[in-house]
């Protein structure tokens, strides 16, 4: 598939306990719906070609001969398709039973990996037929030839960058030590397990934090296939729960009790960052394992992948609110480690009524009531000048008010003429000298009103802004903390909603519901005619719903510019057009490159989520660093 995705499936069949040729036939109808469905890398479960409730059956050499031979059928059912295919099954060797799983790709049997923990407590008696698998790989007989089968086998696409497989069976992933961990270490980005799980009350809960804690912890895709309806319910009930899960999130779930296939696209590309960027991710032990190559035909479907357009705020009113809150605790804390450490018992802060400001505001109120200090000890500076509008300044006075805090007004009107006349620039002429002037003006105000007030001027960019470098260069992208810097546009709006929502005041409410309504305006120039803002940042640097999109995977993952642009297509398919989507695209490139500048020398503020703009953290990146490999990527796409 296109950009390092691959698509997966986990499929329950119907089995009947030891009819090892209805089994076999079950097994190749789900091989073919996952053909039709693109799938290249299918997980079928535990010893599903006998059955995994055979009990003493499996002592029988009528089942083991019947399994060996309905393999080499399934095995050549497989011919003429590259789906590489991991199928449950029993194998006698020297005289010993071995619970493995099978690897078949294209009509030949690649491995045989071996469960290394056999449980034998509570309901489980393996032990009373299988032998634990073998460490190191060795040869076994498989038709006119060998195959090899043993625990440290990993199968290794040879034409897709960063696609290793590894497999454990059920009990392996519940042990003290799975195997997945060194199959991972020594390069796995996939782990398959073949799995027959009973279902016991509240067992379901732990197998699918299991399965998605393992995929985190081991930076992979972790595809588990579980039996279900058909095995003996003689004294275990089988729920057939597949789960896919991508790095701690998971993609997809079965319902119990109904057996499915299930499908994801994993993200190769993603797990190849994260291994990457975590120094402490260790790889080693490659030298103990037998790699086995296989590669896949060229696909060229897209992704069925849901791609959020909006991956800085969580879905779901509960989840969001959990969010916002705990994010609203790092800002408040933050600063109240930074009041403290200063002795510092006043803060100034310059309100516009826009929506970072505000969130600063709310951030502060919270740290100066976590310390006991008194509200009206927070300077609330409102600064109008040309571009201020009635709306903007009665919400940025009513908010102080209700809030607490005390309202302070500099109108910088005249000294900004006067600056102008000073410099010689006519103030008939709106160019950034005329913008620039008014937001360095105000970072004065502040800066010397703190002096005043021996206080602490607390900064209110947020990181959308500051990744475009839509900020004045040591005016308002100055202050002595800024709250806000790691926290994108689109988040900021619901952390301002989450206050709205909770404050439990009905006014306070009404004007935040307001802020968020306001356009997102730096009010630098004057209003129109009706007294309208006349600027709006968004006609002028395009939508930050884009921008921050565009951040998260430039950030987050180091994705290429054309994966950006073709993620960005599905997840704002019906929102904007595609030229639309590459114009701010090649925006975004321009301005994050030639602002770094403006980055390089932040002021100090709390990091909130997984990624950030800070010199000193995530992001130590040269000033004067070259655009031209990204833009020239989206330059051939544009062509």
């Amino acid at each position: 598939m296109k950009d390092g995705f691959i698509r997966v499936a986990a499929s329950t069949p119907e089995v009947k306990v030891a009819d090892v040729e209805f089994n076999r036939e079950q097994i190749c109808a789900g091989i073919e719906e996952g053909r039709e469905r693109g799938a290249k890398i299918m997980v079928f479960p535990e010893l599903v070609l006998t059955g995994y409730t055979c009990g003493e059956l499996f002592n029988q050499k009528p089942l083991l001969s019947k399994a060996k031979a309905e393999l080499e059928k399934l095995v050549d059912f497989t011919a003429g398709s590259d789906m590489l295919i991991f199928v449950g099954v029993p194998w006698e060797y020297n005289n010993k039973l071995y619970n493995t799983a099978a690897a078949i790709q294209d009509g030949e049997l690649l491995g045989l990996v071996t469960k290394m923990s056999l449980p034998n407590y509570s309901e489980f008696y393996e032990m009373r037929y299988f032998n634990p698998g073998f460490v190191k790989p060795v040869a076994v007989p498989w038709k006119d030839g060998y195959v090899v089968m043993g625990s440290r086998l990993l199968f290794n696409c040879t034409n897709v960058e960063n696609l290793v497989i590894g497999a454990e069976i059920c009990e392996d992933v519940w042990v003290l030590n799975p195997p997945s961990i060194a199959h991972a270490a020594a390069g796995a980005t996939v782990i398959v397990n073949c799995s027959a799980s009973d279902e016991t009350t509240g067992k379901s809960d732990y197998r699918r934090s299991l399965i998605s804690g393992q995929s985190a912890r081991l930076l992979c895709g972790y595809v588990y296939a579980n039996a279900g309806e058909g095995e003996s319910t003689q004294d275990l009930v089988f729920g057939g729960q597949n789960i896919i899960a991508e790095n701690g999130t998971l993609l997809a779930e079965s319902r119990r009790f109904e057996n499915e296939t299930i499908y994801a696209d994993l993200d190769l590309e993603r797990l190849e960052c994260e291994r990457r960027r975590m120094t402490t991710y260790q790889t080693e032990g490659r030298e103990n394992y037998v790699f086995i190559d296989f590669n896949l035909q060229e696909d060229d479907r897209e992704t069925e992948r849901e791609i959020d357009p909006s991956p800085f705020v969580p879905h779901g009113l509960e989840s969001r609110n959990k969010r916002c809150e705990e994010i609203l605790s790092i800002q408040a804390m933050g600063l109240k480690k930074r009041l403290k450490h200063t002795n510092c018992k006043c803060a100034v802060i310059g309100i516009s009524g826009g929506l970072d400001s505000t969130l600063a505001l709310l951030v502060t109120v919270r740290a100066f009531d976590l310390l006991g200090l008194p509200r009206e000890n927070i300077i609330s500076v409102t600064m109008p000048c040309f571009g201020t509008t009635d709306r903007t300044y009665n919400n940025a006075c009513c908010l102080t008010k209700k809030l607490g805090a005390t309202l302070l007004e500099v109108d910088i009107k005249e000294a900004v003429t006067t600056h102008f006349r000073d410099i010689g620039h006519d103030s008939s002429v709106h160019d950034v000298t005329y913008e620039n002037s008014q937001a360095r003006e105000r970072t004065q105000v502040l800066m010397d009103l703190a002096n005043q007030y021996n206080g602490m001027v607390i900064g209110t960019g947020d990181m959308s802004e500051l990744a475009l470098g839509w900020a004045t260069y040591n005016g308002d992208h100055m202050s002595m903390y800024g709250v806000n810097s790691s926290v994108p546009k689109t988040l900021v709006r619901h952390l301002v909603r989450y206050y709205a929502d909770t404050c439990g005041e009905k006014e306070l409410g009404d004007v935040l519901l307001d802020v968020l309504d306001t356009p997102v305006s730096p009010e630098l120039l004057p209003p129109q005619k009706d007294g309208e803002i006349a600027q709006k940042t968004e006609d002028l640097v395009g939508p930050y719903e884009l921008h921050d999109f565009y951040l998260y995977y430039i950030l987050r993952y180091g994705y290429h510019p054309g994966k950006i642009y073709r993620l960005a297509l599905k997840a704002f398919d019906g929102t904007y057009d595609k030229e639309t989507i590459l114009k701010w695209l090649k925006v975004f490139y321009r301005r994050f490159f030639n602002q770094q500048f403006k980055r390089s020398c932040l002021p100090d503020g709390p990091k909130v989520g997984s990624a950030a703009v800070s010199p000193r953290g995530d992001l130590r990146m040269p000033s004067d660093a070259s655009s031209r490999l990204w833009l020239d990527e989206l330059e051939q796409i544009e062509a």
